[in-house]
């Protein structure tokens, strides 16, 4: 039996190892249409690779995917993070865990994960061809017993199962020769990315980051808390990146362009708020508002915000007008900024869109078009918020369809 693997990232490795592990009379060929091999892996998580996270049950982990996380429960239950966690420590790689659930290997360098899934291919017999693409796949017919890839160099190779794990495409172009096969492409829009903000006016904070704030999207059911960093250029940190992947589609709608309220204390309300600037206000009459920052926001933050509601560089808080402490609410609670496009986060990129799920068996990645044809990865119009999911959805698919190719 021959297996023709499309694709050499994460979900096109783990198909390609698990199906030879569980046959090794299979012939597997891997196929990468350029010269470097998990190219995403090694740049993930700033050279650390992001290998999944901590979220060990099937539903909480399910939840964290805007796109696919009903039928990736399921998936979950057969190979889910600590399965992931096991694969990896079985063949010398141990993770750790970071306080917030991401896990990393304890060597920080994604090489290690990299290396990994290289020595397991070669042992498992995987042939690894780079500088190969593929231009179509041709479905067996009534004359031909099975698949026949069209490769970018004008040969061809005749398989009997194949396995498409090319990636997410930023150009719905890059799904053509998928639609040729009659699967229902969903188009691609970017997915984790953070906000360009021109006229930003806290640009001169550049580098400032706060570990608990809410991004809430005027006009919009959006909103997400987390840590918020303010960039050169506008906004980012874990706040507006899993906000840009819940809202990517609506995001691509408005053309990127809308208005974002920064809450920088998302603990309270706007009558909390006041009552407790009241509060500190009888407690601390003679203290500066400028130089004395509340809520442990950073005194650079807090200073911007002073500014923002007009309080003068001296004034104490006995002496703080009435309007004044509502310009500084509304600061603190709605702060607007006009968002004027998007930066792709780091070299990663994500889209969501794709290959849609309802014509593929999400048990064993197998098209309910084509016997013997299988998706994994991100071609599939499944998408995680940032934390380690993405590779988890290309673990978990990738070894799905190399089970079911196997048997």
């Amino acid at each position: 039996m021959k297996i023709a693997v499309i694709g050499g990232g994460a979900a096109g490795f783990f198909g390609a190892i698990t199906c030879a592990e569980a046959n090794p009379d299979a012939e597997v060929v891997l196929l990468e249409k350029t010269t470097k091999l998990l190219s995403k892996v090694l740049v993930s998580g700033g050279g650390r690779c992001n290998v999944t996270h901590h979220c060990f049950a099937p539903g909480p982990l399910s939840q964290h995917y805007p796109r696919g996380a009903k039928q990736l429960k399921e998936a979950f239950k057969s190979f889910g993070s600590q399965e992931t966690v096991t694969w990896f420590e079985q063949r010398g790689v141990k993770l750790k865990t970071e306080a917030d659930g991401r896990m990393f290997p304890v060597t920080d360098s994604s090489q290690t994960i990299a290396d990994c899934l290289l020595q397991q291919a070669r042992k498992a017999g995987v042939t690894i061809k780079t500088g190969v693409g593929v231009t179509r796949i041709a479905p067996p017919t009534q004359t031909i017993a099975h698949f026949i890839v069209y490769l970018i160099n004008g040969n061809q190779l005749q398989a009997d199962r194949v396995l498409v794990c090319t990636g997410g495409n930023p150009k719905a172009s890059g799904y053509d020769w998928l639609r040729e096969l009659g699967h229902p492409i969903l188009e691609p829009v970017p997915s984790l990315f953070t906000f360009n903000v021109p006229g930003n006016p806290l640009k001169e904070l550049m580098g400032v980051s706060v570990p608990h704030a809410k991004v809430r999207i005027a006009g919009q059911k959006l909103e997400y808390e987390g840590p918020l960093l303010i960039t050169h250029w506008g906004y980012s940190g874990p706040a507006v990146l899993k906000l840009s992947a819940w809202g990517a589609r609506i995001f691509h709608d408005l053309n990127y362009s809308f208005t974002a309220l920064l809450n920088w204390v998302p603990e309270f309300n706007e009558e909390s708020l006041r009552a407790e600037l009241q509060n500190y206000r009888q407690a601390h009459p003679k203290k500066v508002v400028v130089t004395n920052p509340l809520f442990s926001l950073p005194q650079r933050l807090w200073k911007a915000l002073t500014t923002l509601a007009e309080i003068s560089p001296d004034v104490k808080w006995a002496e703080l007008p009435g309007k004044n402490t509502n310009k500084l609410l509304e600061a603190l609670l709605r702060m607007q900024v006009d968002v004027k496009g998007k930066t792709t986060f780091k070299e990663e990129f994500v889209t969501c869109g794709g290959i849609g799920l309802q014509q593929v068996n999400m048990k064993t990645m197998e098209s309910r078009l084509h016997p013997g044809l299988y998706f994994a990865g991100e071609v599939l119009d499944i998408d995680g918020i940032t934390g380690g999911f993405n590779f988890q959805a290309a673990w978990t698919t990738g070894y799905l369809a190399g089970r079911a190719m196997a048997s």
